[in-house]
């Protein structure tokens, strides 16, 4: 009997012992990412930008309203949300909480689904599922039943009283020390909100960034921002994969970007045009699966240089 039951008891122990420190230790285990990338012409000073995304705010996460507070200590010349705030639709003063010190500076942002809508239980394997038969969020699933409506209104109105340029299907500029920044984005592809005829045309004459920002990286936004000649894409969305295999990476996207892509910065080629695109893996996750192994939760701080 105690060899028949000896490796089923370790496997559980040691399963049980990963879901604890997914859980408990790194889905709470926040770090800043640092990263430069060359994209500013000739003659223009450095730009510090904080990518902050997929907050998944539930009430009670005194831990990372703390550190997204801390994070204005950075100093950034300019912030950009990149959506997924809400996972509680009680938990839009935590978030405006979390996020009061950044609103301080000049930002910018867009919205993910579940700044629309509420989650709801599901089995993790689906997102495997969906990745093998090519079907991600409302991109060939069928539409959501009986879902819950945040008060989104009341993040967009809060973040535009700061000064917070929304990017909902239109474009905006910010205006820094004497530059301007044009900026492009695009509402939640992942719910078929995006709307790139609307904005299409690429980067602005006269500004001396232009920025394209969406939440969820799916190939056909990339695709007519790096098409339009956009220099930089900013998106959120896949959480870095959340649960990674660590020494080989993120199993799915919950888009239809690679893996190889899931985080970090990369680069993205369409027509006769190349963009850089940096993915963050956000710091929250879905308030029913709050776990995160070999992918913790982050902020990071591009540091945005000439271009050689």
């Amino acid at each position: 009997m105690r060899a028949r039951y000896g490796v089923p008891l370790s496997l559980t122990a040691v399963g049980a012992a990963g879901i604890a420190y997914a859980a408990g230790i790194e889905a709470r285990s926040f770090r800043l990412r640092r990263m430069t990338i060359p994209v500013l012409p000739r003659g223009m000073r450095p730009l510090r930008v904080l990518q902050v995304s997929d907050i998944h705010m539930v009430s009670g996460q005194h831990k990372k309203r703390r550190w997204l507070q801390s994070l204005a200590g950075l100093r950034p010349d300019f912030v950009v949300n990149t959506g997924d705030n809400l996972s509680d639709p009680e938990g839009v003063p935590e978030v405006l909480d979390a996020l009061g010190p950044l609103m301080e500076f000049p930002g910018t942002y867009v919205f993910g689904s579940n700044d629309y809508y509420g989650p709801k239980l599901r089995n993790p394997a689906r997102y495997l599922i969906e990745k093998v038969q090519g079907r991600h969020g409302l991109n060939g699933n069928a539409p959501v039943v009986g879902a819950i409506h945040n008060p989104w209104e009341e993040l967009r109105d809060a973040f535009d009283t700061a000064g917070w340029v929304g990017l909902s299907n239109t474009r905006g500029r910010l205006k820094l020390d004497g530059f301007e920044i044009a900026l492009t984005g695009l509402d939640d592809p992942h719910i078929k909100r995006d709307r790139y005829a609307e904005v299409a045309g690429g980067p602005e004459d006269g500004a001396d960034l232009s920025l394209a920002v969406v939440h969820a990286p799916y190939l056909r936004s990339l695709d007519a921002f790096t098409a339009d000649g956009y220099p930089l894409i900013l998106a959120g969305h896949t959480h870095g994969g959340q649960l990674c295999i660590p020494f080989y990476g993120a199993l799915v996207t919950n888009c239809d970007l690679d893996t190889g892509r899931v985080k970090g910065l990369s680069t993205h080629t369409a027509g006769e045009h190349t963009s850089y695109l940096h993915v963050s893996a956000g710091c929250g996750t879905n308030r029913y699966t709050p776990v995160r192994f070999a992918c913790p939760p982050e902020a990071t701080l591009l540091t945005l240089t000439e271009r050689a």
